[in-house]
């Protein structure tokens, strides 16, 4: 082992090795049988088939035949040029796939225009929340979910963090943004392409001997049971967090975030049987499908490192932002044990001032309390948040969703 994977090693804090999956296959966690009553959810009824064991097949079908066909530099060629939610599907791209795009860009019948409209305005008022929750958090959060930061790391993309996570950020972001759902706005355009992403990863990555050897016995990766997890990890956790935060929010304007998380997912390609009609249903699917499968692993702990690397290095340029600070604003976000699973560094110092000036920055932009109550090195913290933000941001509106025609290089 190289040096610096025996430091990201340590940085685990020993709970790899305590688990015994250093580099061994096998779950996270044994997984309960599927609970979840079907009668929660948008549909209202439901088959009753665990999500674990079903994935997107037309997508999948339809993705299985461009990689046959080496088709997958024509389709992202053209998908370049694909950039708005009223924008034609583009005319040069095969007509299997030009038919599957027509169908998964139209919303749910159950689409509600004027909760998206005040979910929209919501998001509006409250980016820094969302957009730090989502990003940041919910990144944290995503490495030490087993199945997720094995699929990201064995893919192509792993092998380009930075990439990655700008293509992530640019969905992420578009999902709070102002025109979301709009003509002008990007999100079904975006959704549409993930989840051709998506499916084009569930037949690759069956194909690498790393994400076979580390998948502990899944045969398909991203199944619909996957896609929750992650799911809860952005909004439903974002959203018990703004609640811990007490940041205001009418009972009009906790529905509407739902609900443009709710179309989200199912233009994503997740069954509506599945998808939470109420933050009650969402939080008790949560408990079931994210708390008992988070853990370490090494892909999980080397990806952590390499993101929270990123942000030091580039937001730390003529501000006062350093790793130490970054590695306790994370911890912060998701807790100690998520962030010993995903092997970062305590930071007294910082920790403690972060638990102490956080809550009464939001205080302040929620004008509870008055400006001169704010410690000046509050804003010292704030300026995490908004390099952050302005990092990924930028980055996501320079990059495109793409799809992959390999695995992550060995």
């Amino acid at each position: 082992m190289d040096e610096l994977s025996r430091r990201k090693m340590l940085l685990a804090g020993g709970a790899l090795g305590a688990l015994g999956v250093l580099g061994t296959a096998m779950p996270a966690h044994a997984r309960s049988a599927w609970a979840w009553a079907a009668g929660g959810s948008v549909a209202g009824h439901g088959t009753g088939t665990d999500p674990h064991e079903a994935w997107d097949d037309e997508a999948d079908y339809l993705l299985a035949e461009v990689l046959r066909r080496g088709d997958v530099p024509r389709v992202n060629e053209a998908l370049r040029t694909w950039s708005r939610n009223d924008q034609p599907v583009p005319d040069t791209l095969p007509a299997d796939v030009r038919a599957f795009m027509e169908k998964a860009r139209k919303l749910p019948s159950w689409a509600d225009r004027e909760k998206l409209e005040t979910a929209a305005q919501f998001s509006k008022r409250r980016s820094i929340y969302h957009n730090i929750l989502n990003g940041l958090g919910g990144g944290m959060l995503s490495t030490a979910i087993p199945r997720e930061a094995r699929a990201v790391y064995y893919s192509k993309g792993g092998a380009d963090m930075e990439d990655r996570v700008a293509k992530t950020s640019k969905l992420g972001f578009s999902v709070g943004a102002l025109d979301a759902y709009r003509p002008e706005g990007i999100c079904i355009v975006e959704s549409v392409k993930t989840r051709m992403v998506h499916a084009a990863v569930r037949n690759l990555l069956p194909k690498s001997e790393g994400w076979t050897d580390t998948s502990g016995g899944q045969k398909i990766p991203i199944s619909l049971g996957d896609m929750l997890v992650t799911w809860h990890s952005l909004a439903t956790y974002t959203m018990r967090k703004m609640i811990e935060w007490e940041v205001p929010m009418s009972p009009a304007e906790s529905e509407a975030y739902l609900h443009v998380w709710q179309v989200s997912v199912h233009m994503l390609g997740v069954r509506d049987e599945y998808i939470p009609a109420t933050w009650a249903a969402a939080n008790a699917q949560s408990d079931q499908l994210l708390d008992p499968v988070l853990g370490p692993t090494r892909e999980g702990v080397e990806l952590t490192d390499i993101l929270l690397g990123q942000l030091a290095e580039q937001t730390s340029l003529g501000t006062h932002i350093t790793r130490p600070l970054v590695n306790a604003f994370a911890r912060y976000l998701v807790g100690d044990q998520v962030a010993d699973w995903d092997g970062i560094r305590r930071e007294p110092f910082w920790q403690s001032t972060i638990e102490t000036v956080w809550p009464l920055l939001v205080k302040f932009r929620e004008g509870v309390i008055d400006l001169p109550l704010v410690p000046e090195i509050a804003w010292t913290i704030d300026e995490v948040v908004r390099q952050y933000i302005l990092f990924y941001l930028t980055k996501g509106e320079a990059i495109h969703i793409e799809i992959p025609d390999a695995n992550r290089p060995t």
